[in-house]
């Protein structure tokens, strides 16, 4: 029946009072988190590409040869 006199902001998600006038500005970290909660799931695919591609032999050698530089730049 009644809107809402509050509405996310879609660039941030934070709550912002529509009544009020002036620009809202959102906190370059607030940002950044709602932008990573958006793409959870394309990040949480990501990570499990990654483990599978390092279960293959190729990801296995990519992962002995990246150790073993690190330890001979020790």
């Amino acid at each position: 029946m009644f809107g809402s006199r509050f509405m996310p902001c879609q660039e941030c998600g934070a709550s912002v009072d529509r009544t009020v006038q002036g620009d809202h500005e959102c906190a370059p970290e607030r940002r950044a988190d709602y932008q990573m909660f958006g793409l959870r799931e394309e990040v949480a695919q990501l990570e499990a590409g990654i483990h599978r591609y390092l279960m293959t032999a190729a990801g296995r050698f990519e992962s002995w040869l990246a150790a073993s530089e690190v330890r001979g730049q020790s």
